[in-house]
């Protein structure tokens, strides 16, 4: 395959690059929001039918409350503003996460871009808010246990199918930026055979060049699945 279907992407290093530039954390925050714009049209441009970004982890509310307060504000006006030029462009988009702990004006709007846009299908567009890869192992386990299906019959299909996201396939190629390289809970289970690609580029200025360098490496790989 050389083109990657479905791309993962965790965003970071937004706080970084405000301070080397000498703006406020928060600037990072909506530069980095702003710039999935070129990873979306980009997916497009090459062809990939699925794009998820790691926007907001459970490990996050542990920052600072005013830096969380701006992300949540910021969320809410991006899902608002953003819905409208996804419909436009045949992107369907999706979120998966803890969606029950967001604001209640989180989830409205979430609920409204995700049924605009459900008969789109160039591209699916999901967010990962209040996500974290171990508490969605641990979500999909409460399903099951709460569908009382004896333990014989518990197989890795059984869970995938209790996953925040049971219809999209494992990511091919994940990204992250800004140099660190570890998962840090993006996508635990579905992430078994991704190809991982890490990046020193911090996250608002990772553009299409960058996109470029991740496909062409990805297409070096030699993916065996175990085999």
């Amino acid at each position: 395959m050389d083109t990657p279907q479905h791309i993962g992407i965790i965003m970071d290093g937004n706080r970084r690059w405000a301070r080397a530039h000498g703006l406020p954390l928060v600037e990072g925050h909506r530069r980095g929001l702003d710039n999935i714009r070129t990873s979306l049209r980009w997916c497009l441009q090459h062809g990939v039918r699925m794009l998820t970004v790691f926007a907001f982890s459970t490990e996050n509310w542990n920052r600072p409350p005013e830096e969380v307060k701006y992300l949540m504000k910021l969320f809410l006006m991006v899902i608002k503003k953003e819905v409208a030029k996804l419909d436009k462009e045949g992107i369907r988009y999706a979120v998966v996460g803890r969606i029950q702990g967001l604001s209640r004006d989180i989830q409205n709007e979430i609920k409204k871009a995700v049924k605009k846009t459900a008969h789109n299908s160039k591209l699916v567009f999901t967010m990962a808010l209040n996500y974290g890869g171990r508490a969605e192992i641990v979500d999909a386990i409460k399903s099951i246990v709460g569908k009382k299906i004896p333990p014989a019959q518990i197989t890795e299909s059984l869970v995938a199918k209790n996953l925040y996201a049971p219809d999209v396939p494992d990511p091919d190629l994940i990204i992250r930026t800004s140099g660190e390289n570890r998962l840090s809970g993006f996508l635990l289970w579905e992430s078994a055979y991704s190809e991982l690609y890490f990046t020193p580029t911090l996250w608002p200025d990772f553009g299409t060049k960058d996109l470029d360098a991740a496909l062409q490496e990805f297409k070096r790989r030699q993916r065996r699945f175990g085999k």
